[in-house]
């Protein structure tokens, strides 16, 4: 089986312990992971900006740089869902403009394969107990892409569920946007802001001490809502508690705030 990491531009810049999380993670499960260089941005900001013909050459660039893996795997809900669902509508738009060359072929042949790291897991897998220990009080944050657009339903929580150590609090209004929604939260700060200060307070309320998400994005704009507030909650992302075992306990990164405290 060989399978690429596609690690994401959130992750990449602001949390490359994600990507290596995941990569030990499927190395642990015995998959041999990849990383091709010819990575680059899904494209999602400009899609869902309204700059679809720009999004283009990165829906091209994904194809290329992901050709002839057997799966591609992803610590984000929202670009997963961005190559499945959006990229073959670039490519039918572009192909009835007269651009395509190949490109519905290329999408074709990579979104189907693509995939987020709970569903790969579960699905691809067929694992649920991953040997994770992280013996700390978690609550889980449902991403809006995940949750609605994948489906993912509860195979986070059902991984969540068989790490040793942990104590799950079940989180209220679980299934609320937290309010980042990507461009929204640039274009409607207010309310973003508003629903990212319910999401922190029901978390707070939990008794947790780490809110958990599968998409760092959703994570990022939580992680500073509850720094601004003293909140004690701290951020982590799903795969870094999959990650996670006795003998290489979850370490927060040096000098890291809040959200990974």
């Amino acid at each position: 089986m060989r399978v690429a990491l596609f690690v994401t531009c959130v992750n990449d810049l602001l949390y490359p312990d994600t990507g290596r999380a995941v990569v030990r993670l499927l190395e642990r499960l015995g998959v041999t992971v990849d990383f091709p260089m010819a990575q680059s941005c899904c494209g999602q900001a400009h899609f869902n900006s309204g700059y679809r013909r720009e999004a283009e050459p990165m829906v091209r660039r994904y194809a290329e740089a992901f050709a002839g893996y057997d799966y591609v795997v992803a610590p984000s809900g929202s670009c997963v869902a961005m190559v499945r669902d959006a990229f073959p509508l670039i490519a039918r738009r572009a192909a009835d403009e007269g651009r395509s060359t190949g490109l519905g072929e290329a999408v074709a042949a990579v979104a189907p394969r693509t995939y987020e790291l709970t569903e790969f897991l579960v699905d691809v897998l067929g694992v649920t107990d991953v040997g994770a220990y992280f013996p700390h009080t978690v609550t889980y944050h449902p991403s809006c892409h995940g949750l609605r657009m994948l489906g993912l339903a509860d195979r986070p929580l059902r991984l969540l569920s068989a790490v040793r150590g942990i104590e799950l609090r079940e989180l209220e209004g679980a299934q609320e946007c937290c309010g980042f929604g990507g461009t929204f939260s640039m274009k409607n700060p207010d309310v973003s802001a508003a629903m990212g200060e319910d999401k922190v307070r029901h978390a707070v309320g939990s008794g947790a001490r780490v809110l958990c998400g599968a998409d760092n994005s959703c994570l990022m704009h939580l992680a500073g809502i509850a720094e601004r507030q003293g909140a004690p909650l701290r951020t982590v992302h799903l795969a870094e508690i999959l990650a996670s075992t006795e003998e290489k306990p979850y370490r927060p990164p040096d000098g890291a705030g809040t959200r990974s405290r």
